[in-house]
C-alpha cells in the first residue's frame, strides 16, 4: 500500500509539473522542420522543461495575423527583414533587450541590431538564381532570365513573399531605371518575362516540388532552398552572377503581446548559440551568423559563410520598398492574374 501510495504522488507530482511547464510559442515558416525538431527545438525542450507549439505560414500571413491581433498571440516570430521592418513600423514587436543574450558579441556585426532596437538576426541569406546545368546553359547574370531559351521553364517567387518585390527591383535595373522612383519600365520588362514563368511560387517547399517534378528547371531563391533542389534535381547549381546575390537577413522578434518574453529571450540565445548554429548549418538548414562556427568547403559552398562574403552582398532599401509594395502588388496581379 506504501509503495502504491509513493507511485501515485510521483505520478500526481509529474502530472502537476507539466501543467506548470511554461509554453513557448513560435511563429515560422514550419521549413525543414523535421531537422530543426531534432537540432533545436527538442535540445531547447530539454534544457528549460517547457514545451513549445508552433504557428505556420508564410511571412505575410503570419505578420498580418500577428497584426490584427495586436502583437498577440506568440511570443516569438521569424521574419525575413523585408516583413520585420513592417512589424517594426506597424509598433508589433517589442524593443529587445540585448543585455539577456550571452551570444551576442560571437555574431556577425550585422546581425546584432540589424534593425534598430529590435531583434537579432538569425541567420543571413542571399538570393540568387538556381538552374539545373545538366539541362540549361550556364546563367551568369540577373539579365539571363529573359533568354529565350528558358521559356517555360522558370518559376518567380510570387510578390507577396521574401523576394518577390527583388524581381520588380532587379527588373527596374536591367530596363535602365529605378523602380522605386518609376516602375513603369520595370513592370514592363516583367511582362516580357511572363512567357518564360511556369508559376509563381509561394514557398520554399512548393518551389521545390516544382523542380522535383521536372516543372521547372531555373527559378530565383533563397540559399536555405539549395540542399533541398539539389536533393530533389542533383543537377541543381547556384548561379554565379557577375551583378551579385541579394542579402537577406532572418529576424527573430518578440511580440508586444508576448505571454512569455523571458522563455523567448532563452530560446534566442539558444538558436544563436555556437553549437546551434554549427548543427543548423552543418544540416544545410541555415547559415551561421555566429561568427565561431567553421565549416568544411563542402558545408561552407552551400551557404553565404564569412565576413567577406557577407558584406560583398547586394542591399535592399526595405523603407522604400515597403512604402511601393502595395501599388507592386497591384500591378504584378495584373500581369500574372492573380
Amino acid at each position: 500500500m506504501k509503495n502504491l501510495l509513493t507511485v501515485s504522488l510521483l505520478a500526481l507530482t509529474a502530472s502537476a509539473a507539466a501543467a506548470q511547464a511554461e509554453t513557448l510559442t513560435i511563429s515560422w515558416w514550419g521549413y525543414n522542420g523535421d531537422k530543426l525538431n531534432a537540432l533545436l527545438i527538442e535540445p531547447f525542450k530539454a534544457e528549460c522543461g517547457c514545451d513549445v507549439v508552433f504557428e505556420t505560414g508564410n511571412n505575410a500571413d503570419r505578420l498580418g495575423k500577428l497584426t490584427a491581433r495586436g502583437g498577440k498571440g506568440v511570443d516569438l516570430i521569424y521574419l525575413t527583414d523585408s516583413y520585420s521592418q513592417i512589424g517594426i513600423e506597424n509598433g508589433v514587436f517589442q524593443e529587445f533587450d540585448r543585455s539577456k543574450l550571452t551570444n551576442l558579441d560571437e555574431l556577425y556585426e550585422v546581425a546584432r541590431d540589424p534593425q534598430g532596437g529590435f531583434g537579432p538576426a538569425y541567420t543571413v541569406g542571399r538570393i540568387g538564381i538556381v538552374y539545373d546545368a545538366d539541362s540549361v546553359e550556364p546563367i551568369t547574370s540577373w539579365s539571363d532570365l529573359w533568354r529565350a531559351d528558358l521559356a517555360g521553364k522558370l518559376s518567380l517567387p510570387n510578390i507577396t513573399t521574401t523576394a518577390g518585390p527583388m524581381v520588380v527591383v532587379r527588373a527596374g535595373d536591367i530596363a535602365g531605371t529605378d523602380a522605386y522612383e518609376d516602375a513603369d519600365p520595370a513592370f514592363a520588362k516583367i511582362e516580357e518575362l511572363k512567357p518564360n514563368v511556369v508559376k509563381n511560387y509561394n514557398t520554399g517547399s512548393e518551389m521545390v516540388n516544382l523542380a522535383s517534378t521536372g516543372e521547372i528547371s531555373v527559378t530565383m531563391t533563397q540559399d536555405f532552398t539549395l540542399r533541398s533542389l539539389k536533393e530533389a534535381v542533383p543537377g541543381m547549381t547556384w548561379a554565379t552572377l557577375d551583378d551579385g546575390d541579394i542579402a537577406v537577413l532572418n529576424t527573430v522578434n518578440i511580440p508586444t503581446g508576448a505571454e512569455n518574453p523571458e522563455l523567448a529571450y532563452k530560446f534566442v540565445d539558444f538558436l544563436l548559440s555556437h553549437d546551434v548554429q554549427q548543427a543548423l548549418a552543418a544540416a544545410g538548414v541555415d547559415a551561421p551568423i555566429n561568427s565561431t562556427v567553421e565549416l568544411a568547403p563542402e558545408q561552407a559552398a552551400m551557404w553565404t559563410y564569412g565576413e567577406e562574403a557577407i558584406n560583398s552582398l547586394n542591399k535592399m532599401d526595405y523603407a522604400k520598398m515597403n512604402a511601393a509594395k502595395t501599388e507592386w502588388i497591384d500591378r504584378w496581379n495584373e500581369i500574372f492574374g492573380m
